[in-house]
C-alpha cells in the first residue's frame, strides 16, 4: 500500500507536470501535448476538472503513503512485543530446566495450577498403614 500510494502520486504529480510544461499557451480551447503528440483538445472547463481530477488521485495516493506507513509501524511494534514475549517465556523454560538439572524441585508456587509433584498422592490413594 505504502508503495502504490508513492506510485499514484508520483504518477499524478509527473502527469500534471508535463501538461503545464508542454501547455504553455492559452486560448479558450487548448490543443494538449504530451510527450510530442496531441492526443486530445480541452476546453477551460475540461482543463480545470482535469486538474481537480489529479488533486484526488494526488490526495488519494499521499493518503496510502500515510496509511501504509501507519500500519508498517504498527505492525513493527507487535513483532517486537511478541519477540519480547517469546524471549521471556524462554528464558522463564531455562531457568525451570536448570532447576531440574540440578536436581532440585520446584517450590508449589512455581507449579502450574494443577499439577502435582511426582510421587504425590492424594490421600484416598494412599494405602492403608502408610504415612
Amino acid at each position: 500500500m505504502l508503495v502504490l500510494g508513492l506510485l499514484l502520486m508520483a504518477g499524478a504529480a509527473a502527469f500534471a507536470g508535463l501538461l503545464i510544461a508542454y501547455n504553455l499557451s492559452g486560448g479558450p480551447d487548448y490543443t494538449v501535448t504530451l510527450l510530442g503528440s496531441d492526443p486530445f483538445t480541452i476546453s477551460t472547463l475540461g482543463a480545470f476538472l482535469g486538474g481537480i481530477a489529479l488533486t484526488l488521485i494526488f490526495g488519494l495516493g499521499m493518503w496510502m503513503l500515510m496509511a501504509g506507513t501507519v500500519l508498517a509501524r504498527y505492525r513493527g511494534k507487535k513483532r517486537r512485543r511478541d519477540r519480547e514475549t517469546a524471549r521471556q517465556a524462554t528464558a522463564e523454560r531455562d531457568v525451570l530446566a536448570g532447576r531440574l538439572e540440578e536436581g532440585g524441585s520446584t517450590s508449589a508456587g512455581d507449579e502450574p495450577a494443577g499439577h502435582r509433584a511426582a510421587g504425590h498422592r492424594p490421600q484416598w490413594l494412599r494405602p492403608h498403614g502408610h504415612h
